[in-house]
């Protein structure tokens, strides 16, 4: 791991300035890294996706506990620092990529990298990162609903995504990431960081936050697409009552048209707004969704 200064003589040797369009805070609290390290226990078996990797402070600690690790990291002169950092390292794979396709889902290299890493090793798969806050949602949405689902992320974000990650049915900060990081596993704030903790400093308070998933919550969902639809359908109109919501179905549930049988099946008050149902009702709600397109297409 690579304290401040050590940071600061590789961007100045490579005549390299932090990227304020880019959000880069490098997390320079060695205490806290290894703090984040040591709650993921990642093991040999396992593969670690990190998500913007910088000069690679917290990959040297990865590689040294992971069976494989994917980095990702956009700004290309900083890989490029990170690359001959790890030159060394057998199990690391640094991508100099957006880790984002078309701003919603996991660029295909990624993964490629990922899956092709998981036929190798057994264990799970982690996301360990201080995330860059302008992609942390997306990111942690598509790796709780995606094709290669994560077994548990360990990541400082901004506090107010924290904040929404760990929110409670019927407060302001509850929403679509809350909904399915409930309705998959458990979340939990570890810690909150205040700016100096990092490098250069942001403007707000981070937090260390960690999410297990947990194999009895996603056995109760039948089709997790459609449970990713529902609750983008009526958080995507939160003020208004869950019935009024029902009408403006697209896509898939569009061909819905026994919504109030839902409703009443699930025992949800069609009346409520969205911000009222708990992840146990979207999924109640998704389940017979499914059934009812399962049924709809045989």
């Amino acid at each position: 791991m690579q304290t401040k200064q050590q940071i600061l003589e590789l961007l100045s040797s490579a005549q390299v300035q932090p990227n304020k369009r880019l959000g880069q805070h490098f997390l320079i609290d060695l205490n806290l890294m290894r703090l984040l390290v040591e709650r993921a226990q990642i093991t040999a078996d396992d593969v670690v996706l990190e998500v913007g990797c910088g000069t690679g402070s917290l990959t040297e600690a990865l590689v040294e506990r992971a069976g494989r690790v994917i980095a990702v990291e956009l700004d290309e002169a900083v890989a490029r620092i990170a690359k001959r950092e790890l030159s060394e390292a057998e199990n690391v794979e640094i991508i100099t990529a957006d880790i984002l396709a078309k701003k919603s889902i996991i660029s295909g290299a990624v993964a490629d990298a990922l899956k092709h890493s998981r036929e190798k090793y057994a264990g799970r798969v982690l996301l360990v990162a201080n995330l860059p806050y302008s992609v942390a949602s997306v990111v942690m949405l598509n790796l709780v609903t995606g094709d290669m689902p994560a077994d548990g992320m360990y990541v400082t974000v901004q506090k107010e995504v924290a904040e929404r990650m760990t929110a409670a049915a019927g407060s302001k900060a509850y929403g679509t990431l809350s909904i399915l990081l409930g309705a998959t596993g458990e979340v939990k704030v570890e810690r909150i960081l205040k700016p100096s903790v990092f490098w250069p400093q942001p403007r707000v308070d981070s937090a260390m936050v960690s999410f297990v998933r947990k194999a009895e919550k996603v056995g109760r969902i039948k089709n997790m697409e459609v449970l990713r639809e529902v609750v983008n359908l009526f958080m995507g109109h939160r003020r208004k009552m869950l019935k009024s919501c029902a009408k403006l179905a697209a896509g898939n549930l569009a061909k819905i048209d026994n919504w109030d049988e839902i409703f009443e099946r699930c025992t949800i008050d069609s009346h409520n707004r969205p911000e009222q149902v708990l992840p146990e009702g979207y999924i109640a709600m998704a389940n017979l969704c499914s059934e009812c397109l399962k049924s709809e297409a045989e």
